[in-house]
């Protein structure tokens, strides 16, 4: 399918269930163009509501739909919707356990030269730390088709984080061969598993939009004889522990990488969990502690070291 955008594929999949199911509800803080959900306003504008550029209001109606008996799908800026809104998300949604996905689009720097204002380096952090609410950050766009899916199942809050761009495919090998991509709601995915003799060099876990470039990496380092497993944690909450202690435990060292400032996230989660239970080098990759250069996506990974190359780089690094 080649590169396809994972907000886009969220608007396909609810969509598709709202034929039968009417008690879907799409909420937009003027965002329907931006989070790719203006078919759906157009196909079902009884199950829409546009609340302007309005978030807190936006999450606020959408746990009032929701205690209506409504399944409610909150879209916004992640940035906004992480920050500005978050006390609604902490007592609206997840303190008073409604049924409402929160879906942050735009997230991560890909809002480009909009600059600090317009990024989400923060919520990992944010939202994980509210007590009911789940975080993920699916990897491509079959991923985040079977994690909407999932989602639509269960009637628990949740904060999912999208890019804004068109992202390569990670499990494209799967489609190709007709098969069903490896999924399990709050399991991480090993996409890449190089161990020989039952251990690697290294173990890289990532998330979101940093799952591709990690399997690339495996690539680059293999022609140089080094073996490392990349694991997909898009489930950043429920952490996938049991994964993380399998797979480091196999390791000689752990890279994380992230999307996400360098507090809070992905690699203090990964950290705790590898200290406690089988202690060894753990280096985070992830966006620095200041506001990042201007440029797009692939241009603000390449100057961080977050590519494929910068990756390598990194673990070769860790193993010297």
């Amino acid at each position: 399918m080649g590169k396809t955008a994972n907000k886009q594929v969220i608007c396909e999949v609810l969509m598709e269930a709202a034929k039968e199911d009417r008690s879907i509800v799409a909420l937009c803080s003027d965002s329907r163009g931006s989070g790719s959900f203006t078919p759906f306003a157009d196909t079902y504008p009884e199950q829409f509501v546009e609340t302007g550029i309005a978030e807190q209001n936006l999450v606020s109606i959408a746990a009032g739909l929701a205690k209506c008996g409504k399944k409610a799908y909150a879209v916004s800026p992640a940035c906004f919707l992480s920050a500005r809104s978050y006390e609604q998300c902490k007592v609206d949604v997840a303190y008073s356990d409604t049924n409402v996905k929160l879906i942050g689009i735009s997230g991560g720097v890909s809002y480009g030269a909009l600059g600090m204002s317009h990024h989400s380096a923060q919520d990992i952090a944010a939202m994980s730390a509210i007590p009911n609410m789940r975080v993920y950050l699916p990897s491509d766009h079959l991923q985040t088709k079977k994690l909407t899916e999932a989602l639509l199942a269960d009637e628990s809050p949740a904060y999912i984080r999208v890019g804004r761009n068109a992202v390569d495919p990670v499990y494209d090998e799967y489609e190709e061969a007709g098969k069903e991509i490896p999924f399990e709601l709050n399991r991480a995915t090993v996409v890449v598993d190089r161990a020989r003799t039952g251990s690697v060099d290294a173990a890289v876990i990532a998330c979101g939009e940093m799952v591709k470039p990690a399997k690339d990496a495996a690539k680059l380092l293999a022609e140089d004889g080094i073996s490392i497993t990349v694991v997909d944690m898009y489930c950043v909450k429920p952490l996938d522990r049991e994964t993380i202690i399998r797979e480091a435990g196999k390791a000689k060292a752990v890279v994380t990488v992230e999307e996400h400032a360098p507090f809070g996230g992905l690699g203090a989660m990964v950290a705790q969990v590898v200290g406690e239970h089988c202690p060894k080098k753990v280096v985070n990759m992830s966006l620095p502690d200041a506001p990042v250069i201007t440029g797009t996506s692939s241009e603000v990974f390449g100057y961080y070291g977050l590519d494929a190359e910068g990756i390598a780089k990194k673990v070769r690094e860790a193993l010297a």
